[in-house]
């Protein structure tokens, strides 16, 4: 889809300010926010235009931090927490806008060949960041990035397994940052991504093993136990998949029982 008004200016103030920038997190918020808000303000019906004004935006900053060669992933996190945070100083956030902010994220990403699994990790990321922030639940928000990046990346015919391991990543980090239960949520997230693979005709053994494999590399980068982490993906995508058959629920078993990355997994009950 081509960018908007909004979009291009994004893009084009973007550009300029975070080549060469060590902070891109913190110059594509402060954009993306103040942006939203004004965008926002003008509207006649927030309620109905608003996910136009949400996609533009966030599409501009991942398209900008691609450009310029400057990580997509940190654009990605910037521009989803500075657009949830301009949306909720105008109107109320809800899930849905979370998930609106992460398609945008991955779908702007593909639209220039960027790296959509990095900015599938950084909207998720940004997203439970800013969903703490304006008082969201933790496990609908866990939920609903999870579905929203799996359904953005079937949209645009990207590798479903790529975004389950780049999401668990996003939800461990996230939810680090803002000081939540990280392994509580993986279990979730795994949950979550299962069901929109399903959903959408995935191969749920290779998106389960890949969920594990993005859990044990989060929980490495975070400093957590990565056996912990990578039963809670197991055990989620586990339970998850057993609900859509049980041949697909042993599929999964058999591809995430044993050793990965090092890891020994256990599936829990």
């Amino acid at each position: 889809m081509p960018l908007g008004d909004l979009g291009r200016g994004i893009k084009d103030a973007l550009t300029s300010t975070i080549r060469g920038i060590g902070d891109v997190v913190g110059a594509t918020l402060d954009t993306t926010r103040e942006s939203t808000v004004k965008a926002l303000q003008g509207l006649r019906d927030v309620g109905s235009e608003a996910t136009g004004v949400i996609t533009d935006t966030v599409t501009g900053a991942v398209q900008a931090a691609s450009e310029v060669g400057a990580s997509v992933g940190l654009a990605a996190k910037g521009a989803v927490i500075g657009v949830v945070q301009g949306v909720g100083e105008v109107t109320i956030v809800t899930v849905g806008t979370l998930s609106d902010t992460v398609r945008a994220a991955i779908k702007g990403t593909q639209e220039v060949g960027g790296d959509v699994a990095g900015a599938g990790q950084g909207a998720v990321e940004g997203a439970l960041v800013a969903a703490k922030s304006v008082g969201l639940t933790l496990e609908d928000s866990v939920t609903s990035v999870a579905r929203a990046a799996i359904e953005g990346t079937n949209e645009v015919g990207g590798d479903l397994a790529a975004t389950a391991k780049s999401v668990i990543r996003g939800t461990i980090h996230g939810t680090q940052e803002v000081g939540e239960d990280s392994i509580a949520a993986v279990r979730s997230s795994a949950s979550a991504i299962i069901n929109s693979a399903a959903s959408v005709g995935g191969d749920l053994a290779i998106v389960a093993r890949n969920a594990v494999e993005g859990a044990i590399e989060g929980a490495k980068d975070a400093g957590l136990a990565a056996e912990d982490a990578a039963a809670a993906a197991a055990s989620g995508a586990v339970e998850a998949a057993s609900q859509v058959s049980e041949t697909a629920g042993n599929a999964a078993r058999d591809a995430v029982t044993g050793v990965i990355s090092g890891v020994r997994v256990v599936v829990q009950a």
